[in-house]
């Protein structure tokens, strides 16, 4: 990594998931981070178990508002902005649509409009989602240049989303600060209690002891250790400070072919890794659309940026059974966080696929 010490970072959404293993990352690198978002949406967070606030400096709100955006992006003068605040689940968004696009649309358009009257701004990395694509359910992964789209309200909003993104760059921000977008795959790790994802159904499931119910066992994703996309967030944004303007473009990061996986596999290999976990029961319940296969192509990071996967499929979901075995029996949440990202920030720099948790 290049230095990030005593750099001012803003990191929406880092009461999250993502958010919550980007700010530690960022705070052990020696940055001086602010986060701003809503309060943890799980109970448990790693936000809460960490304990994220006393490292950074904590700000609550909601990137639909765009006067308190604007106050905070101002107060703090970040050099570098991690877009990550946005909602998040494919199920919810059938629910709560208007939500989903007012946070993950208008809440974008209020965070590029915040960063481009802050004159401190240089390099805004805006997280959106493999989802963005038109998903035609084919076997040939997209790229970064296939056109945008979305059955559902959520992936539909961060289609959106990188239009939005496209629309800045060229209209505002050919000078001034450098615009990446980047689109990663189902992103796992530790930590994750959000409702509706499969690991952290597994892992409540496994810890009751109870059957986990499982949706769709036959949908196919490109599953990835959460470190591994923000590895590839924190490349793009160290090419962009330094002013290689090239990369302020989009860009996929996603497994190795080997790892994009059905979800029957997932959850077999969980059950082993846990150890003594009950058989899988098929859910039942009301469904709606998601999509039954998606892949990316992530030779553009592999080739421009030197960017590749670290963490086997195998050794990703063995690190999640550590963290929350490691967690479960009281050790501290924020040291098992840093140790795997000490570990893993090693790992890829040697190359590693396979390493100690």
């Amino acid at each position: 990594m290049n230095d990030w010490r005593g750099r001012r970072v803003l990191v929406t959404g880092h009461t999250g998931f993502k958010g919550s293993w980007l700010s530690l990352w960022l705070h052990a690198l020696g940055a001086e981070v602010t986060g701003f978002a809503l309060p943890p949406l799980s109970e448990p967070s790693l936000f809460a178990a960490a304990r994220i606030d006393e490292l950074i400096a904590h700000h609550e709100g909601d990137v639909r508002d765009l006067t308190t955006v604007r106050a905070v992006v101002e107060a703090s003068r970040p050099e570098v902005i991690f877009h990550l605040a946005a909602q998040p689940l494919v199920r919810l968004s059938y629910r709560e649509p208007v939500e989903t696009y007012a946070t993950n649309v208008m809440g974008t358009v209020h965070l590029l409009e915040a960063a481009r009257r802050t004159p401190d701004v240089a390099a805004i990395v805006c997280v959106t989602s493999d989802k963005c694509y038109e998903n035609r359910e084919w076997v040939w992964p997209y790229r970064e240049n296939d056109p945008m789209g979305g059955h559902d309200p959520y992936s539909s909003s961060k289609g959106c989303a990188e239009l939005v993104a496209a629309a800045y760059r060229s209209s505002f921000f050919a000078q001034g600060p450098a615009l990446a977008t980047v689109r990663a795959g189902n992103v796992i790790g530790g930590g994750d209690w959000a409702t509706d994802r499969l690991i952290p159904d597994l892992i409540r499931a496994f810890e009751a002891g109870a059957s986990p119910l499982i949706r769709s066992p036959d949908s196919v994703r490109p599953w990835q250790h959460v470190l591994e996309a923000l590895g590839g967030y924190l490349k793009i944004a160290e090419r962009l400070l330094i002013g290689e303007r090239e990369f302020a473009d989009a860009w996929n990061f996603g497994p190795s072919d080997d790892d994009t996986r059905p979800v029957s596999w997932i959850v077999e290999r969980m059950r082993a890794a846990w150890g003594g976990a009950p058989h899988p029961q098929a859910d039942h319940g009301p469904r709606v659309h998601e999509a039954g296969l998606l892949r990316l192509d992530c030779s553009k990071a592999r080739t421009a940026l030197g960017w590749q996967p670290t963490l086997n499929l195998e050794t990703t979901l063995d690190w999640i059974v550590a963290w929350h075995k490691a967690t479960g029996r009281g050790e501290d949440a924020r040291e098992v966080t840093l140790a795997q990202i000490a570990n893993y920030s090693a790992a890829s720099s040697r190359g590693s696929l396979r390493v100690a948790a």
